[in-house]
């Protein structure tokens, strides 16, 4: 284990003890009270998961959010976004912005370990073999490299939104539902809201443009790709 966890927290106490029941996981964690001196951080070294606060005294937590998926050396970071709000809309904007995980205060220690591990475990696990294309070679992927290239151009995606694209992609014109999609990419240990599926699908469906249209909604069944 030892993965380095950035802590983006303006809480001391809560910092504190949030740094001290990771590092009983066996996680390292540097902590950061505001974004500025975060930001900082990641121009020296990268960690292996962001556990971010959405209310800083010097930025809104969702529009870091926002920086680091646009940030082509920060935007393959795992992150999970930690707050005090819990309502559903709350949760799927920050997973709108790219967030991998949504947790909210007051923080069960055990359960946000087993969360950052099951986000860790997912951004480790094994590529797909095969490179695939859709549309007649309008979204090309290489998962040994995990990239995507859109009418020739680089394309950026999360780490599940590659996932989940190729999962699809692998198998052209099959329906996959929501809890086959859930089980292959977040595993037998997904810790998931419901939607979660269909935000990723509509932040893929953005991000594809004119290509979504291979990217099809069985109404009442799940998702498939049609070459």
């Amino acid at each position: 284990m030892n993965e380095k966890i950035a802590l983006v927290e303006d809480e001391p106490d809560l910092a504190r003890l949030t740094a001290q029941a990771l590092e009983q996981e066996g996680f390292r964690v540097s902590t950061y009270f505001d974004a500025a001196g975060f930001y900082r951080s990641l121009d020296k070294s990268l960690p292996d998961l962001i556990l971010l606060d959405l209310m800083l005294p010097d930025a809104d937590g969702l529009d870091v959010c926002r920086i680091i998926r646009r940030n082509e050396t920060w935007q393959s970071i795992p992150v999970i976004c930690v707050t005090a709000k819990g309502g559903e809309t709350d949760r799927v904007l920050g997973l709108e912005l790219g967030a991998d995980d949504y947790v909210v205060k007051p923080i069960a220690y055990k359960e946000l370990a087993a969360r950052i591990r099951a986000v860790l475990r997912r951004g480790r696990a094994e590529a797909p073999p095969a490179r695939l294309s859709i549309g007649d070679g309008a979204v090309e992927m290489d998962p040994e490299r995990f990239e995507v290239r859109l009418a020739g151009k680089p394309l950026e995606l999360t780490t599940t939104e590659f996932k989940l694209l190729y999962l699809l992609a692998s198998k052209p014109g099959r329906v996959f539902t929501r809890e086959q999609i859930l089980d292959k990419i977040w595993g037998n240990e997904k810790i998931v809201l419901d939607r979660t599926v269909d935000v990723h699908i509509k932040n893929l469906r953005e991000k594809l443009g004119e290509a979504a249209r291979y990217l099809k909604n069985i109404r009442g069944v799940g998702y498939k790709v049609e070459s």
